[in-house]
């Protein structure tokens, strides 16, 4: 386990993480190695956080992940809106997949 790299708790304002990747691809090896190492830290850390991790066919490596943007309407007293990002992880090792996964994360939203 990689728990020391792990991201341990993420912040209020993401809402959801999604990662894309090939089973087979050299392309997506380091997102497959960043799934074994530190996926389940992350995970017992946000146990209630929803991280998708999405294995397709011939698809290019990438992370998504959606944040709160909470908008006042005058008839409901807050409606949440998502916002996404996303970020290619093409050909990345696990520590560069986890690093970029720590940059969405910490992202701040205008």
């Amino acid at each position: 386990m990689a728990s020391a790299n792990a991201i341990k708790r993420l912040p209020q304002h993401l809402k959801e993480l999604r990662i894309h990747l090939c089973q087979r691809s050299p392309s997506s090896q380091g997102v497959r190695e960043w799934v074994e190492k530190y996926y389940v830290d992350m995970k017992k850390a946000n146990p209630k956080f929803p991280i998708l991790i999405r294995e397709c066919s011939n698809v290019n490596p990438v992370v998504y992940a959606r944040y709160a943007s909470n908008i006042l309407v005058s008839l409901f007293p807050v409606i949440e809106f998502g916002r996404e990002s996303s970020a290619a992880l093409f050909n990345l090792n696990s520590q560069q997949v986890n690093q970029a996964i720590q940059e969405m994360a910490n992202k701040k939203l205008e």
